[in-house]
């Protein structure tokens, strides 16, 4: 009796709240038992209880601490790229240091990589939390070396393609029996590298031999992809007793990927030949690579509308890539493409396939009229306007340089701002694609501002994305230069020089235009101290770089140097003519006499005059006669200008 007691007391104990619940219920039941506030506490309490609602578990990803930390720091638009920070001695300054500087870099981690897969067991601690699998070392050579299908499959996983083939035979000499799976996947593998090995990130490249050379080097000298002769893809093929509809596609998809289209073409015919049914990975393939088969457009669109149709008898699904290599191929049949587009669009639309940017960079090539490309990109912008894309399409990357380019070549600047907008929603930059890409863009974009917007927009802009996202062109610097005229802002032009000389834009022409706005008008005296400074740092320039000197530039300088009072830097000038045996112009010798008459002494004017009629100018006659005028000269100084006054009437 004592144990029954103490078990239900321990009982009691243990579920005491859910017999205390139990009993309210029962005693909000018997309300007449009850006060109306007690019977009112116990419904409040009734819901309390019922409303408790015990949250999910929020499960986080590794990288979540990291996405949070960086989602603190904005970008430094004063300093180039995060990945040229290493070593602020080797930061690039243009576009093709940068591109240098990436190369040295992968180069250095291919190097690294080589050395830890080669190596594996010297790297063999994992030191990162979480743990970072490209870090470690992987695993590149076979393990199996016995002749047997799990042997071929590792050959087959590591991408080893002569391996995987040499396996192969000797499984055959053997008896042996391979899986149709496992044939599958060397097929896709010999197809997918055209029968040869992938060059490795971390090894060493293989040069080809000289038969291979041959065949795959076009007349313009660039590498093209090549599907050989003696093919150990299609010997495989030939060598199966059964072949199914993978195999076919494994085949075709190799032919069209290096360039042997027409091949493919005759091999799906063989597929419908056998009553075989394709896959929409070979489909695709084929309406890509119907321009390499057929030059007429009608002939084009035939054999597209042809593969469509037994698509449709093979119950095959299109899918986006499907749609996008006929948008690909259309662009190719000229004014068909502005007929046939609005209707695989519309058929997308039924299949509830959503385009992509691949899907609208094809739209805007079929327009080659301005006016309808621009068209056709409003809407679009109106229809993805605040949307967050993720790549779907290799071709994806090529949207926003054909949008903005659009938009530079009519003058759509309210356009251009729209594409921009697009580009900064969510992660959509990501979608610019390589450096080169995104150079591109940008550069047609500062190149629109340039054209069309005031100079505060402008170098608000210009000061927003150089250098930290891409490095200006000379074409943008000419763009400021030319903007900085019409804007009236010609007091802007050393902070333009002091970038062109930061990143290494010291052309002829850039030079030329530079010289000759700071030249061209008389400022106030602040300006022109300031366009003197700059214009001795371009001497200054030449002199370290060994440029050569042209009579404008020296003009130029001269005129600069002549209105900030700055006369004997000015005669330098005169001197660098005398020295290169270049002739200064009439302007700059009256200029010098007119600026410097206080400041020169009579000596000084002599040599001018002796100048000028060593280059026989015509002015010389009127200079000789200013310096009489003007200058308190001796005797001699006095026989000296009359004897070249009557030199130069003797020469004309």
């Amino acid at each position: 009796m004592a144990a029954s007691c103490m078990h239900i007391g321990r009982y009691i104990r243990r579920n005491e709240r859910f017999l205390r619940l139990q009993f309210e219920q029962f005693l909000s039941i018997r309300s007449f038992a009850l006060t109306p506030a007690v019977h009112q506490a116990a419904q409040v309490h009734q819901e309390a209880a019922e409303s408790v609602v015990i949250p999910m578990k929020k499960t986080w990803s590794k990288e979540a601490v990291l996405q949070a930390l960086a989602s603190t720091v904005s970008r430094d638009p004063t300093v180039c790229a995060y990945r040229f920070q290493d070593d602020s001695f080797l930061s690039p300054r243009n576009f093709s240091e940068a591109k240098t500087y990436s190369y040295s870099l992968e180069s250095g981690r291919a190097a690294a990589k080589y050395i830890i897969n080669n190596n594996p067991n010297l790297f063999t601690k994992d030191f990162a939390e979480p743990h970072i699998p490209c870090l470690m070392p992987e695993k590149v050579s076979p393990l199996l070396e016995e002749v047997s299908e799990a042997a071929l499959k590792e050959r087959i996983n590591l991408r080893k393609v002569t391996a995987a083939v040499d396996m192969y035979d000797q499984l055959l000499q053997a008896g042996s029996v391979v899986s149709m799976d496992t044939t599958h996947d060397l097929l896709d593998l010999l197809c997918l590298y055209g029968d040869s090995d992938p060059v490795q990130e971390s090894g060493p490249q293989q040069e080809d031999t000289e038969e291979s050379e041959q065949e795959l080097w076009s007349e313009t000298g660039f590498k093209k992809p090549s599907w050989r002769k003696t093919n150990n893809a299609e010997r495989i093929f030939n060598l199966l007793p059964d072949r199914d509809t993978r195999c076919y596609s494994a085949l075709i998809r190799g032919m069209v990927k290096h360039g042997a289209s027409k091949k493919a073409f005759d091999m799906y015919s063989e597929l419908l030949n056998n009553r075989l049914t394709g896959d929409v990975h070979m489909f695709n393939a084929l309406i890509s690579a119907v321009p390499d088969v057929r030059e007429n457009p009608d002939e084009k669109w035939e054999l597209v509308s042809e593969l469509l149709k037994q698509m449709n008898q093979m119950s095959i699904r299109p899918n986006l890539l499907t749609f996008n290599s006929l948008f690909k191929t259309l662009k190719r049949c000229g004014k068909l493409s502005t007929i046939y587009a609005p209707l695989a669009l519309n058929e997308m639309k039924a299949l509830g396939i959503a385009p992509s940017l691949a899907t609208y960079n094809h739209l805007l090539h079929m327009n080659v009229h301005g006016f309808l490309k621009i068209q056709v990109l409003r809407n679009l912008l109106l229809e993805l306007e605040g949307c967050s894309f993720t790549c779907r399409d290799p071709g994806d990357n090529l949207f926003f340089g054909t949008a903005m380019k659009a938009c530079l070549i009519n003058n759509d600047l309210e356009l251009g701002y729209k594409v921009h907008s697009l580009l900064e929603v969510g992660e959509n930059w990501r979608l610019l694609g390589a450096a080169n890409k995104q150079a591109y863009y940008y550069n047609c974009f500062l190149r629109l501002l340039c054209q069309m917007e005031n100079i505060d927009v402008v170098l608000k802009w210009y000061k927003k994305l150089v250098p930290s996202m891409f490095y200006p062109h000379p074409e943008n610097m000419m763009g400021m230069l030319q903007t900085l005229d019409t804007e009236n802002r010609l007091d802007l032009l050393p902070m333009i020089w002091k970038d062109m000389k930061t990143f290494g834009h010291i052309y002829p022409d850039l030079v030329e235009e530079l010289l000759s706005l700071m030249a061209r008008d008389k400022h106030n005296p602040k300006v022109q101290e300031s366009f003197a400074a700059c214009a001795l740092d371009v001497k200054q320039t030449f002199s370290e770089k060994g440029i050569e000197w042209k009579s404008s530039y020296l003009s130029h300088v001269s005129t600069v140097l002549l209105r900030a009072n700055q006369c004997e830097e000015a005669w330098e000038m005169l001197l660098i003519f005398k020295e290169k045996n270049l002739v200064p112009s009439e302007a700059v010798l009256n200029s010098f006499l007119s600026e410097c008459q206080s400041s020169i002494g009579p000596d000084r004017a002599v040599e001018l005059v002796q100048l000028s009629a060593a280059f026989c100018l015509p002015a010389t006659s009127e200079l000789a006669s200013r310096v009489l005028v003007d200058f308190n000269l001796t005797e001699s100084q006095r026989t000296i200008l009359s004897q070249l006054q009557t030199a130069e009437k003797m020469s004309d």
